[in-house]
């Protein structure tokens, strides 16, 4: 039982990026925008949030950094879609290159130059950002562990989570976003801001999105450089969407059961030795597969997803699809 519940317990914290990145993307698509630049949101970031947070020694300057950068990388996008009207798909790769490419020329900047900061030379910041959980709670066996054990990010994911749950479906300022993913042109109708409304919740997405790559430069990777932090996890998060079904609340499960493949060839060996009869299996699998595991869930969701348009589906309208208010 304690390997299992370490596992999941792991499992949740590899999740958590993804589900920051999946509700931030959530509510980009709501409003009718796909934004396919969640891995450059992510990427900028994580190394403004990173390098900003160790020079001022602060966890809230950190994030505060990290959600102004991804939205301002964001609002070039908004810019650039809604204002002049250009191709999401291909404005959205755009933003990940530029995005990737800011986080590499500022993070190989630093290195050769000796100013990259570093996490370890900061106590008080590290011991912030560890997993330090709730006290006395953390101490309930097993449930305490499993569920009030994690660093301060884990929380904070799942407190805007759903607390865009509520904004989406729950208000009327969500039913108008939701609306203007649905159909522009009878929101416009009706006297909603189009423009307004889309611009609002791309900025928004965005920052959240930079939370995710805030928490892989800190917690993932230690502060440690290389120039693989966010690692692809952008683009799972993209396909989580669909898998979530536009929910937050789902995703929070969504972001989970991915943070499961990512941790198994970690686990494998314990896994194994836990269960070795019905998962003795899994060492002969060889590890290039289980980091390939991720990818390929993710190709495999939007296959499925793509072939089979569910009645119940959550998807907007008008996802994608530019408003030309003249064409109404």
């Amino acid at each position: 039982m304690d390997v299992l519940v370490s596992f999941f317990y792991y499992a949740i914290r590899m999740g958590t990026p993804l589900l920051f990145a999946t509700t931030g993307e959530i509510i980009t698509e709501r409003s009718g925008n796909l934004n396919l630049g969640v891995e450059g949101m992510m990427a900028i970031g994580a190394i403004c949030g990173y390098c900003m947070g160790c020079y001022a020694n602060s966890l809230m300057v950190a994030l505060l950094a990290a959600f102004a950068a991804a939205a301002l990388a964001a609002l070039i996008y908004a810019v650039l879609t809604v204002t002049f009207q250009t191709n999401q798909t291909v404005t959205g790769l755009a933003l990940t290159i530029f995005g990737n490419g800011i986080y590499l020329f500022i993070g190989r900047m630093l290195t050769k130059t000796d100013h990259f900061p570093s996490l370890t030379s900061l106590p008080h910041l590290k011991w912030i950002v560890a997993d330090n959980g709730i006290p006395l709670l953390r101490d309930i066996p097993y449930l305490g562990k499993l569920l009030f054990s994690y660093n301060i990010f884990v929380y904070i994911a799942v407190v805007i989570a759903v607390i865009v749950w509520i904004y989406i479906l729950k208000t009327k300022t969500g039913l108008r976003v939701r609306a203007v993913g649905e159909n522009p042109g009878a929101a416009d109708a009706s006297g909603v801001n189009v423009n307004r409304a889309k611009y609002v919740n791309i900025v928004l997405g965005g920052g959240i999105c930079g939370l995710g790559g805030c928490y892989m430069a800190f917690v993932t990777n230690g502060g440690a450089w290389n120039e693989a932090w966010i690692n692809g996890m952008g683009w799972i998060a993209v396909a989580l969407v669909i898998f979530a079904n536009w929910n937050p609340l789902k995703a929070i499960f969504g972001s989970f059961f991915f943070g499961m493949f990512n941790v198994l060839m970690a686990w494998k060996g314990n896994l194994s030795d836990a269960f070795p009869h019905v998962l003795g299996w899994l060492f002969l699998i060889p590890n290039e597969f289980y980091q390939l595991l991720p990818f390929l869930i993710t190709a495999l969701v939007l296959v499925f997803e793509s072939a089979r348009r569910r009645r119940n589906s959550a998807e907007p309208g008008y996802l994608s699809v530019n408003y030309y208010r003249e064409e109404r």
